[in-house]
């Protein structure tokens, strides 16, 4: 009797999403991508917005860097308030980054400004930390479970950033800040809904320096900034001095500028070029 051996198929992981929609690639420029994937963490649809370089080959293990916007803003505040992906594009080709995915997503979209944080059943946190680095993995060319992962943002996305980094500290490289709100009582400044709404049920998630602490064995590089009009720039002095009393190893810079885009487009270069040094 002849015996045949059947070669098993190989293993295709199955999608993560039941859902996820890409842009076509005819109808794209400036290297931009927007996809939309539902999640249960949103319980339904978000967005991102991505920077892809071009010829990134599927092998690559791509560096990301989640790029976290401000209160009232949304997938397209960074690329279209500050042109952060022509900066980006621009600093690639002539050498002065590596190449890397820039990823902006919404923050899901809730009142003023969700503040990255569990809310009212939905965990706008776990929809960055864990929904966006695996979406991006299903549909963009060259990241995958080995891309170096990075986390910046300004305002409420500088407080989303530098908190969710700490928490996910063995996901991230580096993380950075941008004119942040440093506690949970600052986003009063800017959105209109009762604090009650954004309560935790631990300080742990509603300051960053709180944060750090619980985390501190775990923590990525830090850096973050502050212009010297911004009507946050004592809190972000007082996490620095914290920080320092502590021995919580940080950069912290400050410069001329205020709470203000045209202060975020130049800035965030620094970040990138920061994050570029831990490839």
């Amino acid at each position: 009797m002849i015996k045949f051996r059947i070669r098993p198929e190989p293993i295709v992981p199955m999608p993560r999403f039941k859902s996820l929609e890409i842009s076509n690639p005819s109808f794209e420029s400036n290297n931009l991508r927007f996809i939309t994937v539902k999640t249960p963490n949103l319980k339904g649809r978000g967005d991102i917005c991505v920077y892809a370089p071009p010829g990134a080959v599927c092998t690559d293990s791509l560096p990301v860097v989640i790029l976290l916007h401000g209160v009232y803003g949304s997938a397209w505040s960074w690329p279209y308030s500050s042109g952060v992906h022509l900066k980006v594009h621009e600093l690639i080709e002539k050498g002065e980054l590596p190449p890397m995915v820039i990823a902006m997503p919404s923050d899901g979209m809730w009142g003023d400004g969700s503040a990255f944080l569990p809310i009212d059943n939905y965990n706008f946190e776990k929809w960055i930390a864990e929904d966006v680095p695996d979406a991006l993995a299903e549909c963009i060319k060259g990241v995958n479970k080995q891309s170096p992962l990075f986390i910046s943002g300004m305002s409420m996305g500088g407080f989303g950033a530098l908190r969710i980094g700490a928490k996910y500290g063995h996901k991230f490289r580096a993380i950075s800040g941008h004119s942040s709100i440093t506690s949970l009582p600052q986003i009063k400044f800017f959105a209109e809904e009762s604090l009650k709404h954004y309560a935790q049920d631990n300080i742990i998630d509603e300051d960053v320096f709180e944060t750090f602490l619980h985390y501190r064995k775990q923590l990525p590089p830090i850096r973050f900034d502050c212009g010297t009009s911004d009507l946050l720039i004592n809190y972000n002095r007082s996490l620095h001095k914290k920080m320092d009393k502590e021995g919580i190893p940080h950069l912290f810079e400050e410069n001329p500028g205020g709470h203000e885009w045209t202060y975020w487009a130049k800035h965030i270069v620094q970040s990138l070029k920061f994050f570029a040094t831990y490839l």
